[in-house]
């Protein structure tokens, strides 16, 4: 049987289109992935990803159990309510899951998880814990609902919906929380648009969900999210990284601390593997549409490459993709990707396509 977020009847009474996503039953449209794409980008639109997993750490060694769990170093998280992205690495270097993690107090940090990857996270994180942190509690938190809610006019949408909410998140830069009553709100997101990533409690997700739409907030679906960070140059767990790759090569360097003496887990690994592979973008030339496993071929003898995440970008009007490439391959290059036993011409250029509405290739 599929898992269900607390929203799952509200999406069928909006007349979703459900599917199976990773083992959770989810609401792929409302209609019309290309209009909720565009009212994302235009206006307001909201995602349920409440499959998502937070998980709350707690005790006095939090901080440093995080140091050595994380490629990225939480000492970078001084201020309550500020967050950090980074991988969480097996001991061979590959990426086990990509995570924000909140600083809420020091002996209190709130981790976000992929759905798919949350029961493995999850076992990962307590072993590790038992190794190295055993006084730490480790909860996670599925009595709570996330919602998403991004676009150019979100922030004041929801301002609307949660009274009073505007002068203690006015001020939030990116990639900072406040707790506002009942509702933790992130200025985080996945669409590359501002707006906000609310958790609340999930009795409490469909009067909410409810509230946003009478306040002209679009409901989206998993079709718009996904080509809405694929335009944005956001990684996909499972596509664009995984355990059999490692962050270097995947575009995620720059969430990866390898100057500081800090130790953690797979560094060593990092260190003694340089990058031979990047993941860079690609703007199609030719009709057709890129997709995920398509083979790429280079100007250079016997260096091929691979589509990570591919399809049609709504707002340039052509096809994208992140691919991984040899380290020698650089932006304005042209290479040919195999598509149905055809080859056609691709530009590569470096990603993000598209952030806050506007295109940047």
């Amino acid at each position: 049987m599929l898992k269900t977020t607390p929203l799952n009847q509200t999406h069928r009474d909006q007349n979703a289109k459900m599917v199976d996503f990773g083992g959770w039953d989810m609401p792929l449209h409302y209609g019309s992935q290309l209009d909720e794409h565009h009212k994302v980008r235009s206006d307001a639109g909201m995602f349920d990803v409440s499959h998502m997993l937070a998980v709350d750490i707690k005790g006095d060694s939090a901080r440093p159990f995080l140091r050595q769990l994380l490629a990225n170093n939480v000492d970078k998280l001084t201020q309550s309510g500020k967050a950090l992205y980074s991988c969480m690495l097996s001991p061979e270097g590959g990426v086990i899951d990509d995570l924000i993690t909140y600083y809420l107090t020091e002996s209190w940090f709130r981790i976000v998880v992929n759905a798919g990857t949350a029961e493995k996270d999850i076992a990962w994180i307590q072993a590790r814990r038992d190794d190295l942190a055993p006084d730490l509690e480790i909860t996670p938190r599925r009595d709570l609902a996330m919602i998403a809610v991004q676009g150019p006019n979100a922030r004041a949408k929801v301002w609307q919906v949660i009274a009073g909410s505007q002068a203690a998140t006015e001020d939030l830069k990116l990639f900072q929380a406040v707790t506002y009553g009942q509702y933790f709100i992130a200025r985080t997101g996945y669409t590359g648009e501002d707006g906000f990533e609310i958790l609340l409690p999930a009795a409490d997700a469909p009067s909410f969900w409810n509230a946003l739409c009478d306040a002209g907030v679009a409901p989206a679906g998993l079709g718009a999210r996904d080509t809405l960070r694929l335009e944005a140059g956001m990684n996909l767990y499972g596509q664009d990284m995984d355990e059999t790759t490692n962050p270097l090569e995947s575009g995620l360097a720059w969430t990866v601390d390898l100057k500081s003496e800090r130790d953690f887990i797979g560094k060593q690994t990092l260190l003694e593997n340089p990058a031979r592979q990047q993941l860079i973008g690609l703007l199609l030339l030719d009709r057709g549409v890129l997709r995920s496993h398509q083979k790429i071929v280079t100007q250079y003898d016997n260096k091929e490459g691979e589509i990570t995440s591919g399809g049609f970008s709504p707002t340039l009007n052509l096809s994208i993709a992140l691919a991984r490439l040899p380290s020698e391959v650089s932006p304005g290059d042209e290479v040919q990707v195999v598509v149905r036993d055809k080859m056609l011409r691709a530009k590569v250029v470096k990603y993000p396509f598209v952030r806050n509405g506007k295109s940047l290739v």
